[in-house]
């Protein structure tokens, strides 16, 4: 896609202030640069500067050129806020939104030096501004203004410097639009972005008229220099009644546009000339109504629509609505060759006649990260500390004009309707934060550099996914464990060497250096249990409270078993004490026959051995 030139409206400032009437509940004014908030003649309040991810405040250098507040403070993103830098809505109902902005240089860094910059919504390239700007653009500023959809939940609007230029931006505007305004299936719904060309009120004064009159805070531009040259006899009319089903949903074009028109005096045909980028497809929104009290029905006023010399329709107003109604027709001119988009009315009866015109380049929406990979990169931003320098800021890879964060590398998914981190390389950034766990929701990246940093904390249980193939978190502070997530076998490259870590190095991340990958733990004193480490302890692995458990439970096995050994001892001396009660009974009768029986025997005995010593002794 050729990169976008908006097109500028150079107005007065008093006719640029927003409106407050819009029905949706959604509006965004902020006055960049400025520490205040003020409220403007029209009641809309302007907010102080905030949404910005970074950059310094300026003042334009002649300040009383500018009748409005906003227009003389400014926001600037100079290169120590890295290349992109954003001011990101937050909390944005799903929906269709009108953005406009206002830039302005006017000398305010004193170097006479308007920057090149590029400016981006929602992922999508929309606006491009190359030095030298136009003079009028450079001291007086333009605004620019676009439509387009956020699903996401937020509005970004981002700036990239263009070689070391810083962007340069007046104020912003953000306002919730109807759903269906201007046709969004013609266009391609989400799939694309309106960039306003060309928005014309035909017949009014010099200036058009201000956007206080406009819910939807468009700005109306006189068609004066825009009308070719090649006819004469132009004349403008006036109505002198209310025009009905002006303002209308969903589109809310505003009543004023229809109460003034041009038309021929003459002979010949009423022609526009609009300045456009080549290759890109243009809606082109028709207005009219028939104010002209003696067109008083249908077929006095015929005329084609001949748009880059392709007859496109056959207007009779009088014919569609009736009189002093309100009616719009649009056009899609695809794929433009040229830079100039006409826009011919050709009488077919009566002189053609038209209120305003707009015309508005279709942008194709940019692919975009995919938003679980987004989410994770948010996360390792936060995580690591990425310092503002770097402006890792909106979506990671999109635009795809513009280069992706820094030290980033993207890939486009096999439908190329998304994209995917495909490389993180960070090595020696003064990273001081940790891993975010979010990183194992980048599923398609390859290889990921954070060495010779401050990282601290542990390894995500989850890093080594099946993707990853160079793994280099070298010279850092990493303590813990080595997950066994790391045992992937697609891992060809493992640095972990100049940390902190401990514990039990798991087999199957030590064979990638057996299988001819590059390997290195060297410099963690507490890591064991592969060749050219310490053999792990019984207990390696275990935390200081596992640990600690594990010693009481052993002795209190000890203590049991003590216990059981006396109790066996005590058995051994007593083993009939441990028969029934019956047997105990039986035992004791037994033991008291055998000794009353003993006793009778050894008292015979005595009796014997006594007679028979009396008689041994007689005999003699």
């Amino acid at each position: 896609m050729p990169p976008v030139t908006t097109f500028f409206l150079l107005l007065p400032s008093f006719l640029l202030y927003p409106s407050t009437s819009f029905p949706y509940d959604t509006a965004y004014h902020i006055d960049c640069g400025s520490s205040t908030t003020t409220t403007d003649k029209f009641n809309t309040t302007w907010l102080s500067d905030r949404y910005f991810t970074a950059g310094s405040t300026g003042l334009v250098s002649e300040p009383l050129r500018f009748h409005s507040f906003h227009e003389k403070t400014l926001r600037y993103f100079p290169v120590s806020s890295g290349k992109k830098n954003c001011y990101i809505f937050p909390d944005l109902p799903p929906g269709r939104y009108y953005l406009r902005t206002f830039t302005v240089y006017d000398n305010y860094d004193g170097k006479t030096h308007p920057p090149s910059f590029d400016l981006s919504t929602e992922g999508t390239l929309v606006f491009s501004r190359r030095s030298p700007w136009e003079d009028d653009v450079s001291r007086h500023g333009a605004y620019s203004d676009f439509i387009f959809s956020v699903s996401d939940g937020d509005g970004d609007v981002c700036f990239y410097s263009i070689a070391t230029d810083p962007p340069v931006i007046g104020s912003i505007e953000l306002i919730r639009i109807d759903p269906a305004s201007y046709d969004p299936v013609l266009t391609g719904n989400e799939s694309s972005i309106l960039v306003n060309y060309g928005r014309l009120s035909c017949g009014s004064n010099r200036w058009g008229f201000s956007n206080d009159e406009d819910v939807f805070g468009r700005v109306w531009e006189s068609d004066a220099k825009y009308l070719s040259r090649k006819f004469v006899g132009i004349k403008s009319v006036t109505a002198v009644r209310k025009v009905i089903n002006a303002g209308t949903s969903p589109n809310y074009f505003p009543a004023k546009l229809f109460d003034s028109a041009v038309t021929l005096t003459g002979t010949g045909d009423l022609e526009y000339e609009l300045a456009v980028d080549a290759k890109l497809d243009y809606v082109v929104w028709l207005h009219f109504a028939e104010i002209d009290v003696s067109v008083n029905r249908k077929g006095k006023r015929v005329f084609d629509v001949v748009i880059n010399d392709e007859n496109v329709t056959q207007i009779n107003i009088f014919k569609e609505v009736g009189g002093f109604a309100a009616y719009s027709y649009r056009y899609v001119a695809r794929n433009l060759s040229s830079t100039l988009l006409t826009v011919k009315l050709v009488r077919v009866f009566g002189s053609p006649l038209i209120c305003g015109l707009e015309n508005y380049a279709i942008v194709p929406a940019d692919v975009m990260t995919v938003p679980q990979q987004a989410t994770a990169m948010q996360a390792l931003k936060e995580s690591l500390r990425v310092p503002e320098r770097m402006g890792w800021n909106g979506d990671p890879c999109a635009p795809t004009n513009w280069d992706a964060w820094e030290g980033v590398t993207c890939h486009p998914n096999k439908d190329e309707s998304a994209l995917l981190i495909f490389k993180i390389d960070l090595a020696s950034q003064g990273l001081k934060g940790y891993i975010s766990d979010k990183i194992v929701l980048l599923t398609n990246l390859v290889s990921l550099n954070l060495s010779s940093n401050s990282l601290g904390g542990t390894l995500p249980s989850g890093l080594g996914q099946s993707s990853l193939k160079k793994l280099d978190l070298s010279n850092n502070q990493i303590s813990g464990s080595i997950p066994d997530s790391l045992s992937s076998s697609n891992l060809q490259l493992v640095l972990l060497n100049g940390n902190k870590l401990e514990g039990q190095v798991p087999e199957e991340l030590y064979s990638i250096g057996v299988h001819g990958g590059a390997f290195d733990l060297s410099g963690n004193k507490g890591l064991c249990g592969v060749p050219s480490l310490p053999d792990c302890p019984l207990f390696n692995g275990l935390s200081n409270g596992s640990k600690i458990a594990v010693g009481i439970s052993c002795g209190v096995v000890v203590l049991l078993v003590l216990i059981i050994v006396c109790i066996c001892i005590r058995r051994r001396r007593n083993d009939y004490d441990f028969a029934h009660p019956q047997e105990l009974i039986s035992l004791a009768s037994k033991k008291n026959k055998y000794h009353t029986q003993k006793s009778l025997m050894a008292l015979e005995m005595e009796s014997q051995h006594a007679k028979g010593f009396i008689r041994s002794y007689s005999s003699n």
